[in-house]
């Protein structure tokens, strides 16, 4: 990523007050380590009459991967390699915004301990970010920075210059030109606009991301034609953080207008007055719909299979109706949490006497599982890389057959409603799969006519009538009974 800003000066205002503003000296070259790569400060001309600093930011792509956590793990089946193989060493983004912000601080804020009256100084200033990633193409950079008093000249990138009937790419050479702006602005506007353009960014947007809109939007964003894009897109279309911001950019204006403060205006509710209700969690609604299918069934006797950390064993054991649960989990820390939430060690005779926490593998077939109630699959299967899923079939429906199995599962048609989750990411990154209603729908149906079950299919979740609900569950009842002659086959063809 490459970004130089140049000022040129007279005698009594010296072109090289740009080393001052920066707080980066003329005659050297600086490098500073940040949490994606090195950032160099250089200056490639520097004299009285005409100073240009340049910004060279190498991005660390294994670091970047390292730093997002898995997040990009599931989707499409490129997604691995795109996570080391994309434009972000190369095309201006959210990443040189955050460089920006770092090695040019004191000039983002105004500030000059050395010369206290330059940062308020308009000067000349020309900026060049020779490949920017501009989704609206050209005619959207106008719109972005030409109200903010900026000459702009975007000129499309070529998808490849030999080949010119491929068209243009949806990169830009951008050129800004001002002769009466602040580099305090100037750099504000770039700290704003950059990630708007490439709409992404590589880290987590926060809540804090609306204060740093705000202080980086002061003077120019309230008034900006295209406030709702700008603010929309650098919040990752997180609506929630976006109405916020936009009801603060609302007051700052109505403020201005009053010649009042933002606080005399945004008084009319105090904050202890606040009476709104927290959605109930996901993760509660899908135990509370569990629980609601074991009474509908008659469930007395249940396995919870792949317990994880006990939070369905504790919900049934506060029901009497259920008189035997027994969780089974592969990890042994799992468990240890698990029996540390239900207190087994503290739990009365009576009690321990309902539950067992058992160590063991979903994927091999177990005697002890047989004759029980019914089975629960919560959040389970989409952890099994697919080639494994055939196994667990057998060993849950056709060796310990319980007479009804739950199976809950994310609906990934549903993610796109997800704020904080961008295109194409799964929701959680040990996740091997989601599957559309679908494609979960063809898998349950091939299940239970293999093994001699009904299925039915349940949304859990508020059921938006374009992409389900967020976690689908299917309801196996078992319908026909088999000799060992038939599960002897079926272990053998799996």
């Amino acid at each position: 990523m490459f970004l130089t800003i140049t000022t040129t000066g007279t005698p009594e205002h010296p072109a090289t007050d740009l080393g001052f503003l920066l707080h980066k000296h003329p005659g050297k070259a600086q490098a500073f380590s940040t949490s994606y790569g090195t950032a160099h400060v250089l200056y490639p001309e520097a004299d009285d009459q005409r100073c240009t600093a340049a910004l060279l930011l190498e991005v660390d792509t294994v670091a970047l991967v390292r730093r997002s956590k898995g997040k990009g793990r599931g989707g499409a089946p490129d997604a691995a390699l795109a996570q080391y193989v994309n434009d972000r060493p190369y095309a201006a983004s959210s990443l040189l915004a955050v460089a920006l912000s770092g090695v040019f601080s004191s000039a983002l804020r105004g500030v000059c301990h050395a010369r206290p009256e330059l940062p308020a100084r308009p000067r000349p200033l020309r900026i060049e970010v020779p490949a920017l990633p501009a989704r609206g193409g050209p005619a959207l950079v106008q719109r972005l920075f030409a109200p903010l008093g900026w000459a702009v000249t975007a000129e499309p990138v070529a998808l490849d210059a030999e080949f010119p009937e491929w068209g243009d790419s949806r990169y830009v050479r951008l050129v800004l030109e001002s002769e009466a702006t602040t580099l305090a602005q100037a750099l504000r506007h770039l700290y704003v606009l950059l990630p708007v353009l490439d709409d992404a960014k590589h880290y987590w947007v926060a809540p804090d991301e609306v204060d740093k809109l705000l202080r980086a939007g002061e003077g120019w964003l309230p008034e900006h034609p295209e406030q709702k894009l700008i603010t929309s897109r650098y919040l990752s279309r997180r609506w929630s953080l976006t109405r916020q911001a936009m009801e603060r950019l609302e007051l700052v204006r109505l403020a201005e207008t009053d010649d009042s403060g933002v606080e005399e205006l945004d008084n009319a509710v105090a904050a202890e007055t606040e009476t709104e209700e927290k959605p109930t969690p996901l993760a509660v609604q899908r135990r509370d719909a569990i629980v609601a299918a074991l009474h509908e069934c008659g469930a007395a006797r249940v396995l919870d299979l792949g317990c994880g950390q006990g939070q369905l064993v504790q919900a049934l054991l506060r029901d009497a109706r259920f008189t035997e649960i027994v969780g089974v989990d592969v990890s042994v820390r799992a468990l240890t949490i698990a029996a540390r939430r239900l207190k087994l060690d503290r739990m009365g005779e009576r009690q321990a006497a309902r539950v067992t926490l058992r160590q063991g593998s979903l994927v091999y077939t177990d005697k002890q599982l047989k004759g029980y109630d019914a089975a629960v699959l919560s959040e389970v299967i989409e952890h099994l890389d697919l080639p494994r899923l055939p196994a667990l079939e057998y060993a849950v429906f056709g060796a310990a057959r319980p007479r009804t199995v739950l199976v809950t599962t994310p609906n990934v048609e549903y993610n796109v409603r997800w704020e904080a989750l961008p295109a194409g990411h799964a929701r959680h990154g040990d996740h091997r799969f989601e599957w559309t209603r679908e494609q979960f729908g063809q898998w349950a149906h091939t299940v239970a006519g293999r093994h001699g079950y009904d299925v039915e299919f349940r949304p859990v979740g508020p059921d938006d009538p374009e992409v389900g609900p967020p976690t689908q569950m299917a309801v196996f009842t078992l319908t026909t009974t088999r000799d060992s002659r038939d599960n002897e086959k079926e272990a053998k063809a799996a």
